[in-house]
């Protein structure tokens, strides 16, 4: 490095040479908190060095859509889940201030303003973590704009020597330069599927440091990294039957472009932290692990070898079928060649390595149009241990009140309680279900644990709510005629008091009737702290009085939808269908009137 030009040819030398002979382990390690998750990784991974070496960390903070309101999204703030926690990065730094580092920056880049990393910095706990552990917080996107002062960090200095690579315009900012040259350099990503990439880790971080010096800012223009996904997706859109070629052939280019700033900016260490790891597409869809973990090690493609096996993507035949072969990240592949690493057998370290003992199931949304996994695997429950009918109490006094409070009429019904999903498999989101019956009206209490709050707060609740099944709620269905289960009414029910209700009848057409009404009067309350939430309705449409007497057998149907970046469809009597699905007559529980 001299000046304000960075010597591209010696740093490609010197990442080939030292990861085509690194072969040390990957350490893979479970439970505890992120913090302590990155603490541990740290001690374990990252080589010591004279305390006066600065260090620099790049977690993976710039990788998401864009700002949510957790008021309208259920408490999802649109950044959470899709970056490297603070907290694991707070551990990192705490390992490194033990050895005695002082000069520690976290840094990241990010194409939105100066205005929006500001932001960025104060929703994702960035902001706050850095001030409290004394460190640096800074963007590796700078042209007059981000950390204008000092010595601007940010600054993008030119490349000698890569004139005949895939990325002759790439820029590179001060302070990664300075800490390439010398300093220690610490990626640490998020483990994560990725709608693109296929999964992102080390690899696919180099991504958040890219500037090219084709327009102004350098710093926003990211995007031609992938430039050919645009054309790629119109095809996609569009149904073209030449698009699933043109789409991978788009990631190919890519995954050669990120080995070429792999080559220059090749990390000392990678610390990923999965605490939980994500399935789904990294964005939008979010399917957390079922534990903790973190990985780590000095070779940023064995790193990813590892990642991409825990996440379900390594030597998968169906990914390798929707991707021209391709059986994990192209991204992977190529630096494994290019390098010249085998990734075939990775050595592996630490208490989590037994998580890879077993094949894993990768669960992919991807922007090609198609998806893996399906939903995450579960223990399917006993099906002796399910309910099969819910008692209705007939009311020997006043009614309840529809509040949402649980007054003495309630305690006449004995409850059910379901946690499993549509297919029988079991959670860790249990409801619990009464019922009250008498001449003039029939009654339900929802109690549900785990609850979010995963409604638009702004459409009305005295109107009906269209697209109230895209949200938080629970649904009841209810046929009047034992005889004819296909023909039933459908109930939806939000916990802040929304409804939709309507009859569906699948042996005519149209088979639904929205004008229909269930003559609904509905009470609710909510403890977000506790995550509970009561809806309680009475339902007094002349239909469903006409059903009811003393004995009777009605067959019901019992179902919950909950959740927004974890989706679940929960059921009392499961419909065991291969999507979720609750229209299933055939699978109703029963409703039973007692005298």
């Amino acid at each position: 490095m001299g000046g304000d030009k960075v010597d591209g040819a010696a740093l490609r030398a010197k990442h080939r040479e030292r990861l085509a002979a690194d072969r040390s382990p990957v350490t893979v390690l479970t439970g505890g908190t992120p913090e302590e998750l990155g603490k541990r990784l740290c001690e374990a991974v990252v080589p010591k060095r004279p305390p006066e070496m600065p260090v620099l960390l790049k977690p993976n903070l710039g990788g998401f859509n864009w700002f949510r309101d957790p008021a309208k999204t259920g408490g999802d703030d649109g950044v959470k889940g899709r970056i490297t926690d603070p907290e694991f990065v707070r551990g990192v730094v705490e390992c490194l201030k033990a050895r005695g580092h002082t000069k520690i920056t976290i840094a990241d880049g990010f194409t939105g303003k100066a205005a929006d990393w500001v932001r960025l910095a104060r929703v994702s706990g960035y902001g706050a973590m850095a001030k409290q552990e004394g460190v640096a917080l800074v963007a590796f996107d700078d042209d007059g704009v981000f950390d204008v002062q000092g010595d601007q960090p940010g600054k993008p200095l030119g490349i000698t020597g890569i004139e005949h690579t895939g990325v002759p315009t790439l820029l590179m900012a001060k302070v990664l330069a300075e800490h390439l040259d010398h300093g220690l350099y610490l990626s640490l990503p998020k483990i994560k599927a990725h709608r693109f990439a296929v999964f992102s880790l080390g690899i696919k971080a180099m991504q958040g440091s890219a500037m090219y010096s084709d327009a102004a800012p350098a710093f926003a223009q990211k995007w031609r990294t992938h430039r050919e996904i645009d054309k790629a997706l119109k095809l996609v859109a569009k149904g073209d039957p030449k698009a699933r070629e043109v789409y991978v052939k788009s990631l190919e280019k890519f995954a050669e472009r990120i080995a070429d700033i792999l080559e220059l900016e090749a990390p000392d260490v990678v610390l990923a932290e999965g605490a939980p790891a994500m399935s789904g597409d990294g964005f939008t869809k979010l399917i957390p692990s079922n534990e903790n973990v973190a990985i780590g090690g000095t070779n940023v493609i064995l790193v990813d070898r590892v990642g991409a096996q825990y996440l379900g993507f390594w030597n998968n035949a169906a990914l390798g079928a929707e991707l021209s072969g391709h059986k994990t990240s192209p991204l992977l592949e190529v630096a494994a060649k290019r390098f010249g690493v085998d990734i075939t057998s990775p050595k592996l370290a630490g208490d989590g390595a037994e998580l890879l003992a077993k094949p894993r199931t990768g669960r992919l949304i991807a922007m090609a149009g198609f998806e893996l996994g399906g939903e995450p695997p579960g223990d399917q429950a006993d099906p002796a241990s399910l309910p099969a009918q819910l008692h209705a109490a007939k009311l020997a006094g006043e009614p309840p009140k529809i509040d949402g409070k649980i007054d003495a009429a309630w305690a006449a019904a004995r409850p059910i309680t379901f946690a499993t999903d549509w297919a029988g498999r079991t959670t860790k989101t249990p409801t619990h279900v009464r019922a009250l019956w008498s001449p003039s009206g029939l009654y339900f209490l929802w109690e549900l644990d785990a609850a979010s709050t995963f409604t638009d707060l702004k459409q009305p609740v005295d109107v009906e709510r269209v697209d109230l099944y895209k949200e938080n709620c629970v649904e009841l269905f209810l046929a009047p005629d034992p005889a004819n289960r296909r023909r039933y009414f459908e109930i939806e029910l939000g916990p802040f008091g929304h409804f939709f209700d309507l009859l569906v009848d699948r042996t005519h057409k149209p088979r639904s009737d929205n004008a229909w009404s269930a003559g609904l009067t509905i009470g609710t309350a909510r403890d977000e702290a506790k995550q509970r939430a009561v809806i309680e309705v009475a339902i007094e449409a002349p239909d469903v009085l006409a059903a009811l007497a003393a004995g009777a057998a009605l067959p019901i149907g019992l179902y919950r939808m909950e959740g927004q970046n974890r989706r679940q469809y929960l059921a009392a009597f499961p419909t065991r269908t291969p999507k979720p699905n609750f229209h299933v007559p055939d699978a109703f529980g029963t409703l039973v009137l007692d005298p």
